[in-house]
């Protein structure tokens, strides 16, 4: 297992807090109501709250949760599906 493949394992390993899932969401929802296309086809809600929470689920927002960790080091963790090798 290479090291590209055991970042991308503990990434996905991490898992959001509510806060982090609250702002993620309500800033995707600000987007899509203000005219950001949807990046889910098949929602059958027009909600921007609930397409919000569906494309969260799908790992499709492009944006990214910085974190300051014990010993003040910046983490930086995307929503986007990263590649593997």
């Amino acid at each position: 297992m290479s090291a590209k493949q055991v970042n991308v394992a503990e990434r996905k390993a991490m898992a959001y807090t509510r806060y982090e899932r609250a702002r993620i969401v309500g800033a995707r929802a600000l987007q899509i109501s203000m005219g950001a296309p949807i990046l889910i086809k098949d929602i059958k809600t027009v909600e921007p709250i609930e397409v919000a929470l569906a494309e969260l689920e799908r790992g499709l927002i492009p944006i990214t949760v910085k974190r300051t960790n014990k010993s003040c080091r910046r983490e930086a963790e995307s929503s986007e599906p990263s590649e593997t090798s």
